[in-house]
């Protein structure tokens, strides 16, 4: 049965993000996260960690159709 939270290094590994971005994105709220334990661990819902994905996708596609741009800008791996 797959995890229902992640850890922020288990978003960093999704997104193939760094350790700080994944942080600046829970104590933003841009990525709903809980924090538990006495260490007060950020802990991510897999199905939030979707929906930022699709929320993602989504601005991204509003993004290019308003301004014309290709899908593959400049800086792009």
């Amino acid at each position: 049965m797959p995890s229902r939270f992640l850890t922020l290094a288990d978003v960093t590994e999704v997104l193939n993000i760094s350790a700080p971005q994944a942080y600046a994105l829970v104590r933003s709220g841009e990525l709903p996260a809980i924090q538990i334990g006495g260490r007060m661990q950020w802990r991510v819902e897999s199905t939030e960690l979707e929906k930022y994905i699709q929320r993602m996708y989504e601005e991204t596609r509003a993004r290019i159709s308003s301004d014309g741009t290709a899908a593959h800008g400049a800086g792009d791996d």
